[in-house]
């Protein structure tokens, strides 16, 4: 079975959180949150998350993916912590998927992954970083680096994220479960 990281910090958008979560788990992917702290985290507009576990226990773990949810001041929280920045970095070389969506992208900016290459992120969020090849569309994939614009475009990245790892016929599946259409 795959596995997920999905690192949550005091001010991550819960909408992308939850999305990102819900969607992969739907897929029978494992997906595990963690906090930066192993604490509750009360995301941008106040949603109180549980964690699976704490990031320093989930980094004992070996994961096929790892994903960061945007949102302020959650962005600038994964960016601030070294082990965040190491974990994407850590994942990249070793050519593992490694995602963000909204303001995140700024965290892989920061980590050095971004440069010559192609992302999208939320409006401004990647300006101080001209080495960044910006993209308008919802989802943007360069190589094994996925990023994502907004809250509004979860769904999509999320689906992305499946078919990257379970394969278009699982997105498909969970897509028609979801009745978006």
């Amino acid at each position: 079975m795959k596995t997920v990281l999905v690192p949550l910090a005091n001010g991550s958008e819960e909408l992308e959180a939850v999305t990102v979560l819900d969607i992969l788990r739907r897929a029978g992917l494992e997906a595990v949150s963690a906090s930066l702290d192993g604490q509750p985290v009360r995301c941008s507009r106040g949603t109180m998350i549980i964690p699976d576990t704490s990031l320093d226990e989930a980094l004992k773990s070996s994961f096929d993916m790892v994903v960061l949810p945007g949102g302020q001041p959650g962005t600038n929280n994964l960016k601030a912590d070294a082990r965040i920045i190491q974990l994407v970095q850590r994942m990249a070389t070793e050519g593992r998927y490694v995602s963000a969506v909204c303001a995140a992208p700024s965290v892989l900016a920061t980590a050095g992954l971004l440069d010559g290459k192609r992302a999208t992120s939320f409006p401004g969020s990647l300006d101080a970083f001209p080495k960044v090849l910006r993209q308008p569309q919802a989802v943007v994939e360069d190589g094994k680096l996925i990023t994502s614009r907004a809250p509004g475009t979860a769904m999509d990245f999320a689906l992305t994220l499946v078919e990257r790892l379970a394969g278009k016929a699982k997105r498909d599946e969970v897509e028609a479960g979801l009745v978006r259409a």
